[in-house]
C-alpha cells in the first residue's frame, strides 16, 4: 500500500513495451492450432477424427491448468524476470518444433510441453509489472498488457492463409523462432523490480490456500470465473470449424473471421469495461460486481445469435457482441479477487481459478469433438453454453466483497 504519490519512470513503461509481445505471441502460439486443423489433419493422418484433434488442444488446457496455481505461487516468492524469459524461450521452442511433429502422439506430446512453459508466464509478469508501477498507473499498465492477449488471438487466425499459401508448419517455425530470439532480447533489456529491497512476509502454500479457500467469496469467484469460459474455450477451439462448415468458408476466411471480429470487440470491450467499472465503484463496492454481470448477460444473446445464425452477417454480429461482453468480464475478474484476497495470495488465487475453469473448458472442447463426430449440430453446444452464462451472471450476484480499502482499489 502506498502513502502518497510515487514517481514513475520511463522504465516502468519500458516493462510494459517489452512484456506486450510476449503475451501477443503467448497467446497466438496456442491459438494457431484451431485456425489451421484442416491443414494438420491432412498432413498427419495419425490424427484419425475430430475428438483426437480435441484431444490436442485440450492436452495443452489440462497441463496449462494444473500448473496455474504453481505458477502463481513462484510467483509470489522467486525472480519473476527470469521466469519471464525462461517461460518465453521454452514455449517458443517448443512451438518451433511443434511444426516438424510427424505424428499424433509427437503432437500431443509438444501440446502438453507448451501447456507447461506456458503456465509460468501470466502470473510472473502481472507481478512484475505491478512490481514497477503503483498507485494511479497500476491498472492502466496492466490493461495495456492484457491488449496484447486479443492482439494474439486475432493474429492467430492469419495461420489459414500462411498454410494456404505454402505450409501449416511455416507457422509454427516462424512464430518459435521469433519468440526464442526475443528471449535473447528480453534478457538484455529487462529488469526485476524493486520487491526484492521491500520486507516481505514468508509465504507458505498451506496458508495461502486456506486463506483463500476459508472464504465463500472466494468459492463463489471460482465457479463465476468457470461457468463462462466453457463458453470462451468452445468459440476460441472450434469457432473457425463452426464458420466453415455452416457458410462454406475456406480455412483462411474462416480462421481470421472467428478470432478477428471476436478478439477486436473483446479489445474495445476490455478497455470500455474497465472505465465503467472504475466509473461504477465510486458509487458503490459492488461496481467491478455488477460491470462483470452486465458483460456475461451480453453472451447469453451472443451465444444463441452464433448457434442460430441465419446468414453470416448475423453471425459477425453475435461475435461482436461476444466479444464485447467477454472484455467486460475479463477485465475484472482480476480486480474483483483483489477485493476479497489479499495481496500476497492474489497471483496464487487466480492460479487456481485458471486451474478450475481451464481444466473444465478443456473437458468442454474434447465432448465438443465427439459431438461432430456424432453429428450433433453446433448450435446445441451455443445454447448450453448460453443457459450456463446466464447461471454465472446470477451467482457472482451473491458474492460479498471486503470492505473497501486503498490496497484494493489499486
Amino acid at each position: 500500500m502506498t502513502t502518497g504519490p510515487q514517481k514513475i519512470t520511463s522504465y516502468a513503461w519500458a516493462v510494459v513495451a517489452l512484456l506486450w509481445p510476449v503475451v501477443l505471441l503467448n497467446y497466438l502460439d496456442r491459438q494457431m492450432v484451431s485456425s489451421i486443423r484442416s491443414s494438420i489433419r491432412a498432413d498427419i493422418p495419425s490424427i484419425a477424427n475430430d475428438q483426437d484433434f480435441g484431444t490436442l488442444m485440450a492436452v495443452f488446457m489440462w497441463v496449462y491448468a494444473f500448473l496455474s496455481p504453481v505458477g502463481g505461487f513462484l510467483a509470489d516468492k522467486f525472480n519473476r524476470r527470469w521466469m519471464v524469459i525462461g517461460s518465453l524461450f521454452v514455449w517458443s521452442a517448443v512451438t518451433w518444433a511443434t511444426g516438424h511433429a510427424q505424428t499424433y502422439s509427437q503432437m500431443l506430446t509438444l501440446r502438453a510441453l507448451m501447456g507447461i512453459s506456458e503456465a509460468f508466464y501470466i502470473p510472473a509478469a502481472l507481478a512484475l509489472i505491478a512490481d514497477f508501477h503503483t498507485g494511479g498507473t497500476r491498472a492502466r499498465a496492466i490493461g495495456i498488457h492484457q491488449s496484447g492477449i486479443y492482439v494474439g488471438l486475432a493474429l492467430g487466425g492469419v495461420g489459414g492463409y500462411i498454410a494456404q499459401t505454402s505450409s501449416w508448419r511455416n507457422c509454427f517455425t516462424w512464430f518459435g523462432a521469433a519468440g526464442v530470439i526475443y528471449s535473447v532480447v528480453l534478457m538484455l533489456a529487462l529488469r526485476e523490480g524493486g520487491r526484492q529491497a521491500t520486507a516481505k512476509v514468508p509465504i507458505r502454500i498451506g496458508e495461502t490456500c486456506r486463506a483463500l479457500w476459508s472464504q465463500p467469496a472466494f468459492w463463489i469467484l471460482v465457479v463465476y470465473f468457470t461457468l463462462p469460459a466453457i463458453a470462451g474455450w468452445v468459440t476460441k477451439n472450434w469457432l473457425p470449424t463452426y464458420l466453415a462448415d455452416t457458410f462454406q468458408l475456406k480455412q483462411g476466411p474462416a480462421g481470421l473471421s472467428a478470432t478477428g471480429y471476436i478478439q477486436i470487440a473483446s479489445f474495445v470491450g476490455v478497455l470500455l469495461g474497465g472505465v465503467v467499472a472504475d466509473g461504477w465503484m465510486r458509487r458503490t463496492q459492488r461496481g467491478r460486481i455488477y460491470t462483470s454481470a452486465l458483460g456475461v448477460l451480453l453472451l447469453v444473446p451472443a451465444l444463441l445469435g452464433l448457434g442460430y445464425a441465419g446468414s453470416l452477417g448475423v453471425a459477425i454480429f453475435a461475435m461482436i457482441l461476444f466479444g464485447l461482453g467477454w472484455g467486460f468480464f475479463d477485465c475484472n475478474n482480476m480486480p474483483i479477487l483483489c477485493q476479497i484476497a489479499r495481496p500476497e495470495h492474489r497471483a496464487t488465487g487466480y492460479g487456481f481459478m485458471n486451474l478450475v475453469s481451464i481444466s473444465v473448458g478443456a473437458g468442454a472442447t474434447v465432448v465438443l469433438g465427439w459431438m461432430r463426430d456424432q453429428h450433433i449440430p453446433f448450435s446445441i453446444a451455443f445454447a448450453v453454453s448460453a443457459a450456463v452464462a446466464l447461471l454465472s451472471a446470477l451467482l457472482i450476484l451473491f458474492l460479498k466483497p471486503r470492505p473497501a480499502s486503498a490496497e484494493s482499489i489499486l
